[in-house]
């Protein structure tokens, strides 16, 4: 069986994100951590996202970054908002958790279990 690695995309500020990598830590699981503030997320990687969620599931609709973004508002593409998602990453519901095929968005303990289960 090959070591479970995950890659935790988020910010050093989000508690959610900060939950994440002590849920791994715990279970002494390897963790890339992508900084969204120092590198944003690239866009192949965020389709994947996208992809199984969509666009919807991934933004922060209660968080004060989206009220500012006025996208609610806004008439724009789905790639307008990704464009607007990767300069602005507190659009997100973080963390967006990678493991292999597997990707969870926002706190997901359930999700989490699952990835380490599955991985």
């Amino acid at each position: 069986m090959s070591e479970l690695q995950v890659q935790v995309f988020g910010t050093r500020k989000s508690k959610e994100t900060r939950a994440a990598e002590r849920f791994f830590k715990e279970r002494k699981i390897k963790i890339h951590f992508v900084d969204l503030k120092e590198r944003p997320i690239a866009k192949g990687e965020l389709s994947r996202f996208v992809q199984k969620f969509g666009l919807n599931a991934l933004l922060d609709l209660e968080g004060k970054a989206y009220e500012r973004s006025n996208l609610a508002y806004l008439r724009t593409t789905e790639d307008g908002v990704i464009a607007r998602i990767i300069d602005d990453p507190e659009l997100l519901r973080l963390p967006l958790v990678r493991a292999g095929k597997h990707l969870t968005v926002g706190e997901d303990p359930d999700g989490w279990k699952a990835l380490v289960a599955g991985g």
